[in-house]
């Protein structure tokens, strides 16, 4: 078993997370696997979760991410908010549905713009943008109590970076 700590994630990653779970681009597998497809719906993420201790866990994830950057990608975030292991938010969760994630991305290249676009989809669906940071804020926090242990092999994540996949 690999055992590289998986680092935090970019804060904007939350609110991907949360914006799958509201799109139910989450979907449970099996014991501890999990699909998550991507806000355009072209990839799909193999995504593992699995508690191993009091605040220790087991993942992987297909996601860039995880595979390139070392983080706690989005997948692996959502995965352990359906699982119960990260605070979730319906309200916040509502207001971040359907929001095109990779185009922003893609588009803004810079995710303190592509934060400044979904603060303002938020605000003009009804939502405080204080109460967003707020459930962020908690989740990183959360996340920063964890160890987070990356295993490629369990869902394939090595394979992954030798075909390109992500």
């Amino acid at each position: 078993m690999c055992s590289t700590r998986l680092s935090l994630p970019p804060r904007i990653k939350i609110l991907e997370a949360l914006g799958a779970l509201a799109d139910g681009r989450v979907k449970e597998e099996g014991e501890n696997f999990f699909s998550v497809v991507s806000s355009d719906g072209s990839r799909t993420y193999r995504v593992y979760v699995e508690k191993v201790g009091q605040r220790e866990f087991r993942a992987c994830s297909t996601d860039n991410g995880t595979v390139y950057r070392g983080y706690v990608g989005y997948p692996i975030i959502s995965a352990m908010m359906l699982l119960g292991h990260l605070e979730r938010n319906l309200e916040v969760e509502k207001a971040l549905s359907g929001i095109p994630w990779r185009k922003l991305n893609e588009t803004l290249k810079r995710y303190a713009l592509v934060e400044n676009e979904v603060m303002k989809t938020v605000s003009s669906r009804g939502v405080s943008p204080k109460s967003v940071y707020a459930v962020v804020s908690k989740v990183m926090s959360e996340l920063g109590k964890l160890v987070i242990t990356l295993d490629e092999k369990v869902c394939g994540a090595d394979v992954a970076k030798e075909e390109g996949v992500d």
